[in-house]
């Protein structure tokens, strides 16, 4: 079956092939969090991206991929409910933006900033800094083709939905700076191919979602 990214707590994940990386995506946990597992298709090769909860499903989605890394995308805590389980499971590096690295439950292996790349085997995905949802908030975009002309694939945690930036609870200054750097360093300099995939619910593209940054802007959430 062709990928969809419709995905359900307590259903199959969804497996994705595409130049260079394999994306599998799982719904786990009662906030209905998203967890995807990439994995090099040259190596093998793979790197976590929110072990969100139920590290049961998480370890056995992993199994027989060495996972090198866990990234979390922002600190709050039904992203990485099941971060130490897995981690300890796995061995893993566990990566986080330095802004938010604090917070999470075990220590961070590397604290990243926005520009730097994370390797999933012989190939890496890049952190895009996105403030507003959270101070470390960050997306991670994967392009095979390296030119940003083709069709990169987005991970965008909670800093960007199909309908809306995240969740800025009510702060004025807080949605101004995430709509800034989402225009900035996502609308700004990916095409409309460029695929999202949330950290809660459907995916969508950077096409379906530009026509709508006014509406945003004007609402205010």
């Amino acid at each position: 079956m062709p990928y969809t990214g419709a995905v359900t707590v307590g259903g199959p994940a969804d497996t994705r092939e595409m130049t260079g990386l394999t994306v599998t995506k799982l719904a786990v946990g009662p906030m209905d969090n998203n967890a995807y597992l990439l994995r090099c298709s040259q190596t093998g090769d793979g790197v976590l991206i929110d072990a969100a909860n139920e590290a049961d499903r998480l370890i056995a989605l992993i199994a027989g991929t060495p996972v090198r890394a866990i990234v979390t995308t922002h600190r709050h805590w039904d992203h990485w409910q099941a971060l130490a389980e897995v981690q300890a499971a796995t061995g893993a590096a566990v990566i986080a933006h330095i802004d938010d690295a604090d917070e999470l439950p075990v220590p961070v292996t590397t604290r990243v900033h926005g520009g730097d790349t994370i390797a999933v085997g012989a190939t890496s995905i890049t952190a895009i800094h996105l403030r507003g949802h959270t101070p470390g908030s960050m997306a991670l975009c994967y392009d095979a083709g390296g030119t940003l002309a083709g069709s990169p694939h987005l991970f965008t945690g909670d800093s960007l939905f199909p309908g809306g930036p995240g969740n800025t609870e009510g702060d004025p200054a807080r949605f101004n700076q995430l709509m800034d750097d989402l225009e900035e360093r996502v609308f700004g300099v990916l095409p409309d191919a460029t695929w999202v995939y949330p950290g809660h619910g459907k995916d969508t593209t950077l096409g379906a979602e530009r026509p709508l940054l006014p509406d945003w802007r004007a609402r205010g959430w």
